[in-house]
């Protein structure tokens, strides 16, 4: 797990969340609301087209909620790392926020899974 990874808020504004993103070199950041809790997840796919559109009319515009996914898989610290696999194998998502109770403490990156259980396997 990637500890204490960057979040966002849902009015945070596009340009600084996915200069974020770039800056953390990390695949997606946390959405917490105004009470800390998980309120979404921004990928870095979800960044691509505001992106695109900056780069075509030079101007960024928008902010987080417009762009984020608001339904969100995660799992808890204390997960078994087999469950966790077997999520990877049945979710399309490479990376899923770890939650402590109702608070986001890393990102589980299905890279980090992987090498994993190539050690232990």
């Amino acid at each position: 797990m990637r500890a204490d990874p960057p979040t966002l808020t849902a009015e945070t504004p596009i340009r600084r969340a996915v200069a974020a993103l770039v800056d953390a070199k990390t695949p997606a950041a946390p959405v917490l609301g105004d009470d800390g809790r998980l309120i979404g997840i921004l990928t870095q796919k979800d960044c691509f087209r505001p992106a695109l559109h900056a780069s075509y009319h030079r101007e960024w515009t928008g902010r987080v909620a417009d762009h984020m996914s608001r339904e969100v898989v995660s799992v808890e610290a204390g997960d078994e790392v087999i469950r966790v696999a077997e999520m990877f194998l049945d979710q399309p998502h490479r990376v899923f926020p770890v939650l402590d109770g109702a608070r986001v403490v890393g990102l589980l990156r299905r890279s980090d899974v992987l090498a994993l259980l190539t050690r232990i396997g």
